[in-house]
C-alpha cells in the first residue's frame, strides 16, 4: 500500500529559508527578553527584594522559605492531584462504560452527565461542595478536580474505543464474551496504552486546575506565597512570584516531557 502525504517533502531552499526565520525569531526574542530586563532594572527591581529567597529577614533563613513552598505548598498541591487524578479515572472508567452501554437510557443518562459535567467550570464544582455539600477546604478541591476531569478521560477513554478496529469487538462476541468482559479484557487494556500520553497530559491540566483551591481556602502553593509575602511584605511579592511559576514550570514540563517519553515507548513497542 503506498503512503500518501497532502504535501511535499521541504526542499533545500525552503529548509534554509525556515532556518533563517527561526534565526530571525530566537534573536527577535533575546532581544525583547534584553529590554524587558532593562526596564525592569530601570524602575529598580533588581533591588534587595529577592534577598528573601536566599537571606530573608525577620530571623528566617532560606531553607524556612523553600521549605514552606516545596514541602507544604508544593506538597498540598501534589496531595490533592494524586487523590484526585485516580479517583477522576476510576469515575470516567465507569462513565465510559455506561456510555458504552447497549442499554440506551443508561447511555444517555451517562452523555448527559458526562457533557454537564465538561461544562460546567471547575471552580464552581468546588464552591459547590465547600457550601452546598458542607466540605472542607480540600476536598471541595478534590471532589472539583475529580467531576471534571472525569468527565474529560471519559471523553478521552472513549475517543481510544473508536480508534479500535471493530474486529476486536466482535472477535470477544465471537468467543462468547460478555459487553463487559470484552470491554475489560479485549478492549480497555489497549485503549489504556493507545491514550496514556492523553492521559498524562490531562493529568497536567488537572494539577495546574489545583491552583484554584487557594480561592476556597485551601492551602495551597499560591495561598502559600500569599503567607509568604503577607509575612515578609509587599516588596517580596515579585520574587515569591517567580519562585512558584518557576516550581510550576518544572513539574509541568516534567510531566509533559514524561508524556513525550511514554508516547515514544508505546510507539517503538507497535512499530
Amino acid at each position: 500500500m503506498t503512503n500518501r502525504v497532502l504535501y511535499d517533502a521541504p526542499g533545500p531552499k525552503t529548509l534554509r529559508t525556515e532556518r533563517i526565520v527561526s534565526a530571525i525569531m530566537f534573536v527577535a526574542l533575546l532581544a525583547g527578553l534584553a529590554l524587558l530586563l532593562k526596564s525592569g532594572a530601570d524602575r529598580g527591581i533588581f533591588d534587595d527584594r529577592w534577598r528573601v529567597l536566599y537571606d530573608p529577614p525577620k530571623s528566617q533563613t532560606a531553607v524556612d522559605v523553600w521549605k514552606s513552598l516545596l514541602v507544604h505548598g508544593l506538597g498540598m498541591t501534589l496531595k490533592a492531584a494524586l487523590i484526585a487524578a485516580p479517583s477522576a479515572f476510576v469515575l470516567a472508567f465507569i462513565f465510559a462504560i455506561a456510555r458504552n452501554s447497549k442499554n440506551r437510557i443508561v447511555s444517555w443518562v451517562s452523555v448527559a452527565i458526562i457533557e454537564f459535567l465538561r461544562g460546567m467550570p471547575v471552580l464552581l464544582m468546588m464552591f459547590f461542595g465547600l457550601l452546598a455539600l458542607r466540605l472542607d477546604s480540600f476536598s471541595a478541591v478534590v471532589f472539583g478536580l475529580t467531576l471534571y476531569n472525569a468527565a474529560i478521560m471519559a471523553e478521552i477513554l472513549r475517543a481510544g474505543l473508536l480508534a479500535l478496529p471493530r474486529g476486536q469487538a466482535e472477535a470477544g462476541t465471537a468467543i462468547g464474551l460478555t459487553t463487559w468482559e470484552n470491554l475489560r479484557i479485549i478492549q480497555f487494556p489497549q485503549v489504556i496504552t493507545l491514550m496514556l500520553p492523553s492521559l498524562i497530559s490531562q493529568f497536567i491540566v488537572l494539577l495546574k486546575d489545583s491552583s484554584l483551591g487557594f480561592i476556597v481556602g485551601y492551602n495551597e502553593l499560591l495561598t502559600t506565597m500569599k503567607d509568604n509575602y503577607s509575612f515578609f511584605g509587599d516588596t517580596s511579592r515579585l520574587p515569591l512570584f517567580i519562585a512558584v511559576v518557576s516550581i510550576y514550570l518544572i513539574v509541568s514540563i516534567s510531566l509533559s516531557r514524561l508524556a513525550v517519553w511514554v508516547e515514544k515507548k508505546l510507539a517503538n513497542r507497535h512499530a
